[in-house]
């Protein structure tokens, strides 16, 4: 009979998770006060105990393989495990919390992060929040720079954006359904309307998000993106596209949740319109979350629910 292979460490699952953070042996290396040698042996007996190829290794630096990316879901999780074991039972201190998230531009995105970091018990942590274009959003996650990313979905790019998360081992997690709204300055004459319609915005430039070198109507993070504007305005982060409201009364078309603490000077307003908006989080598929990305997803629903917004998982 075969030798069977010996044991994963727990040493060599920490090694894992650090070379795939830093996308490289040698600064995975450094961060650990490890020789470069030593961590590139670990990382090669880890592929032969588990007997399938992990990292892709290159003059750049290494990259996952598929097997790598699921592998690092469950590292992730026995790692976070022991350090609550030893937490409970050793008396340790809590361990330092890592998380990153990926959106498209959402203040209610905003605030479940801020409430995250908030009830943090850790005494250390890193986290990332990165408000950014849809593809980059799908790219962060596939490339497991964040574990979890958040966006919109509907009838007109579901088809599109389903079959790319398949194509790249992802899947979509609904979390709510909106009604569309336009946001605009609170100095706008159409924020004192009960309703607007396409008719109104007529007149007013339309400001959407920029989606670089993929700026398919399709990854467009605003509904009705096929639409045309007489006067359009892309621009790429939340506060510019918020003080272009206030200065050019200015729209743009979202979900209607938005915080007074964080945007005090604009105001959801409901568009007649045959559409709802699917909002929801993108992750490895059969690749279980690390507690304090359910902790966030916790977070992030308890926000919605305070809308009264209808509410899927």
């Amino acid at each position: 009979m075969g030798r069977r292979p010996s044991a994963i460490t727990l040493q060599q699952l920490h090694y894992f998770i650090e070379v795939a953070a830093e996308g490289s042996i040698s600064a995975a290396a450094d961060l650990l006060y490890v020789a470069q040698p030593t961590m590139s042996a670990a990382m090669k007996d880890l592929e032969v105990r588990v007997g399938r190829a992990l990292l892709v290794r290159s003059a750049r630096g290494v990259t996952l393989t598929d097997e790598g990316a699921e592998f690092l879901g469950y590292a992730r999780q026995v790692t976070e495990q022991v350090a609550l074991l030893e937490q409970r039972y050793l008396g340790r201190p809590p361990s330092r919390r890592l998380l990153g998230v990926s959106a498209q531009h959402y203040s209610f995105v905003v605030d479940a992060f801020v409430r995250m970091v908030r009830g943090s018990e850790a005494a250390e942590y890193e986290f990332s929040l990165r408000e950014t274009r849809t593809w980059d959003i799908i790219e962060d996650v596939r490339t497991l720079r964040s574990e979890i990313g958040i966006l919109y979905r509907n009838d007109f790019n579901r088809n599109v954006i389903d079959k790319l998360l398949r194509d790249f081992g992802l899947a979509f997690r609904p979390l709510f359904l909106a009604e569309p709204h336009i946001f605009i300055s609170r100095k706008n004459p159409l924020a004192s309307r009960d309703r607007v319609t396409l008719a109104d915005l007529a007149d007013l430039p339309r400001f959407t998000f920029d989606q670089g070198a993929n700026n398919s109507f399709y990854f467009a993070e605003e509904i009705l993106s096929t639409l045309s504007s007489r006067r359009e305005i892309r621009v790429s982060d939340r506060a510019t596209i918020f003080n272009l409201m206030i200065g050019l009364d200015g729209y743009t078309i979202s979900t209607g949740i938005i915080s007074d603490d964080l945007d005090p000077e604009i105001v959801a307003i409901p568009l007649e319109a045959d559409e709802r908006i699917e909002i929801g989080w993108i992750g490895h598929s059969g690749i279980p979350l690390t507690q304090q990305a359910q902790r966030y997803l916790d977070e992030l629903r308890a926000v919605v629910a305070e809308f009264g917004v209808e509410l899927l998982g």
